[in-house]
């Protein structure tokens, strides 16, 4: 599935969950250039290393008939804010109203916005993680992340980096259409463990 598809539906994801609608390319659009394969153009060589990591995984179902009409990830978000790595950030996107993300189908669908932070203290040396409910909620429904793959309880989710990597838990989404975690250490472990947060 193309990253831009996953955007998509991430982004496209209802409150009743499981309702997703499908991209049909437009027939008045010329396709776009051939996607590329495997290895990587001289273009992606010089570009970051996470960047250069995922060119060399094929992420497109090449044998889907769509498959030449799918627009390119760089040519979908190339008005969007970029961050330190080149990726889209999709924050600043929100924030500077270059996306508006819908809460459903229907005209009327409202989101349902939280502003709760969680910090995860299970890091070992690491700082501490520091989850902003907001950040998520202002553009997904709780029920894409509850009860799976988050059970929506304290010390219930044995979330590691290495599950992440593996594309479970946070993994779902960052490192594939949300920022890369392996070269962004930093945006997610923001609390030091001595840290004491303020009273909400």
């Amino acid at each position: 599935m193309s990253m831009l598809l996953l955007a998509w539906v991430v982004l496209s994801a209802t409150a009743q969950a499981n309702e997703f609608a499908i991209l049909m390319p437009a027939p008045d659009i010329k396709p776009a250039p051939a996607l590329p394969r495997s290895a990587p153009s001289t273009q992606e060589i010089e570009l970051h290393p996470a960047r250069r990591a995922l060119a060399l995984k094929p992420i497109y179902d090449e044998t889907n008939p769509a498959y030449q009409q799918l627009q390119r990830i760089d040519e979908a978000t190339r008005n969007l804010p970029h961050d330190a790595l080149g990726f889209p950030d999709w924050m600043a996107s929100l924030r500077a109203g270059a996306i508006t993300p819908r809460a459903g189908l229907a005209d009327n669908a409202k989101m349902n916005v939280l502003d709760l932070d969680v910090v995860m203290k299970n890091t070992k040396e690491m700082p501490n993680v520091l989850f902003p409910h907001l950040s998520h909620t202002l553009w997904l429904d709780c029920s894409n992340c509850h009860p799976a793959p988050f059970l929506p309880k304290s010390g219930a989710n044995p979330v590691s980096m290495a599950e992440i990597f593996r594309g479970r838990y946070c993994g779902m989404c960052h490192d594939r259409v949300a920022f890369i975690t392996f070269f962004s250490c930093t945006r997610c472990h923001s609390v030091p463990q001595s840290a004491k947060l303020p009273p909400r």
